[in-house]
């Protein structure tokens, strides 16, 4: 149930009010910042320590270094916590004042009343302000002097928050305001905030806002310094109106103030404040819980009871928010085990529908098997017969073009041997037997074989074109075989040919070629060698090769 709620809450904090792209960047950053502080804090202390280490370090008859470490040890501790930097400006007063040198003794009053103001304890500021002479503060420290005097008056107008007090503390704060830009040098970083400032006091907001981004462009304060200025932004915008920017320039016052582990500060109390007032009660309580812990480390009164004031109201308002989820969370916990028992329902429904849908399915797919099964034997039937007639009309076609052929060669032949043969007969009557020794002579048998081969090649190649390419491809290129330019097949190829033919028995082939068993055995296996595939599947591709003039169909 807690988790079920908790859920329901952070998805509706998210849908705030603070809706622009830039704005919800600049939360995400801040939501990564905060998983930092622990890291920034952690930084600070481990600076510190090392300035406390050096402290220890420095021989007692140094005093001029122990001062100006605990001027470095007040400076980390100023906006991060008041006790330790009381304890650090106590000693450098006492320091200076073993120095007997007043400038250092009124520098050090000037840094306690800053870091009693930070604490608001107002009392005990202007107990000390009144004790500091000026005189002999070089630039910065003159600068510093006029901001402790100016914010010491603001601080108490802001405090008292009246009409009868705290205008007289405003013009006594923006006379020091006036007195600084005198003093310091003009376009210097502190005239330059000072200006801006003093608009800022008067309520001519235009010229502040200008005169700040101004100053933020020109000189890009950091740490500290970048959460005042942004703050200050924040409140000018919020003046006019521009809640997005007011909200905008507060979180980057929020963000500097976490990079530089700050806990004197206002910027996340007053955007706590925007936060409650813009209806982001989650994210206001979380950072008015963080400011409380701010002021609490830090020890700053003045904070812990302004946050003191609030807290309730964001509390309440957080609780309402919480209980108003809870009963909407009810309303739909309802809601939905209804619809679940719906869905249930309906759902049982399906599934008897899907079982006897399965069963149907279950058939069909059987049924279907069976029939793929049925049609891919029919496929590989079919296949075997197409092979068969294929086979049957390519034997066809070569046992007509080779029957055509020997047909023509054997009447050639008994053409021949009958123009002999009466030859003969003519001069056995006529008993001139000298004469049939020229007319034997006139038959070259090996020029006759010559004919018949190349009467053989035509033919072959007439039925297989692609013969020789096709062969050709079993081998390497550089173990393949061509025909000369007088040559239509070589004798490896008419072996071959043969044996494409069907004669595959070597005593045949070397009968119709004339050559010895042995040599047509040699030939095959050589070349059979030679050949890129094994011996059992170039026999199988050279069967493959297929004759292309083929006799048309019926």
């Amino acid at each position: 149930m807690r988790a079920a709620l908790l859920t329901i809450c952070l998805l509706t904090s998210f849908t705030s009010i603070f809706a622009s792209p830039e704005t919800d960047n600049l939360l995400a950053k801040l939501k990564v910042e905060f998983g930092k502080k622990g890291s920034y804090d952690q930084q600070k202390e481990h600076r510190l320590a090392q300035l406390r280490d050096q402290l220890q370090r420095v021989s007692s008859d140094s005093i001029a270094s122990q001062f100006d470490l605990c001027r470095q040890l007040y400076e980390e501790y100023k906006s991060y916590q008041y006790d330790s930097a009381y304890i650090y400006v106590s000693r450098m007063s006492a320091l200076a004042a073993s120095m007997h040198d007043k400038i250092k003794e009124n520098y050090s009053r000037m840094k306690l009343a800053f870091i009693l103001l930070s604490a608001g304890k107002y009392k005990e500021a202007f107990n000390v302000v009144p004790t500091i002479d000026h005189t002999g503060f070089d630039g910065p420290s003159l600068e510093n002097y006029f901001a402790v005097m100016t914010r010491a008056y603001f601080d108490l107008a802001t405090y008292d928050n009246d009409t009868t007090y705290s205008p007289c503390y405003r013009t006594k704060g923006l006379s020091y305001v006036d007195s600084a830009l005198r003093l310091i040098a003009p376009g210097s970083y502190g005239a330059k905030f000072l200006a801006s400032y003093r608009d800022y006091s008067t309520g001519n907001n235009s010229a502040a806002i200008d005169g700040f981004l101004a100053f933020y462009k020109q000189f890009k304060p950091a740490d500290h310094d970048d959460a005042i200025t942004t703050s200050l932004l924040s409140e000018l915008y919020q003046r006019q109106g521009d809640n997005e920017k007011a909200t905008n320039y507060l979180i980057r016052a929020v963000i500097a103030d976490l990079q530089a582990s700050t806990k004197e500060t206002l910027a996340i109390f007053r955007l706590a404040e925007l936060a409650s007032a813009n209806g982001d009660i989650d994210n206001a309580y979380i950072y008015i819980q963080e400011a409380l812990k701010d002021a609490e480390f830090y020890g700053a009164r003045q904070r812990q009871i302004q946050i003191s004031s609030v807290l309730p109201l964001i509390a309440a308002a957080k609780l309402s928010f919480v209980e108003s989820q809870k009963r909407r969370f009810l309303i739909y916990l309802s809601s939905t085990i209804f619809l679940m028992l719906i869905i249930a329902f309906i759902s049982f429904l399906l599934y008897k529908q899907l079982q006897q849908r399965k069963a149907r399915e279950t058939t069909i797919r059987q049924n279907n098997q069976q029939l793929a099964a049925m049609n891919q034997q029919l496929i590989q039937v079919n296949t075997q017969v197409v092979e068969a007639n294929r086979k049957f009309a390519e034997d066809a076609h070569i046992k007509e073009e080779y029957i055509g052929y020997f047909f023509n060669i054997i009447s050639s032949y008994i053409g021949k041997l009958e123009k002999f043969k009466v030859s003969i007969e003519a001069k056995l009557i006529q008993n001139k037997l000298d004469q049939i020794q020229p007319i034997i002579n006139e038959i070259q048998v090996n020029k006759e074989r010559e004919a018949l081969f190349q009467t053989f090649d035509k033919v072959f190649l007439k039925i297989f074109p692609n013969f020789v390419t096709s062969f050709n491809a079993l081998f390497k290129k550089e173990d393949q075989i061509w025909p000369k330019d007088n040559e239509i097949l070589t004798t490896d190829l008419r072996i071959f040919a043969l044996t494409r033919l069907g004669i595959n028995d070597n005593e045949t082939i070397a009968r119709i070629l004339q050559y010895s068993a042995k040599t047509v055995y040699v030939y095959k296996m050589r070349l059979k060698a030679k050949s890129i595939y094994p011996a059992a599947e170039f026999d199988q591709r050279l069967m493959q090769i297929q004759a292309v003039e083929l006799p048309p169909k019926d």
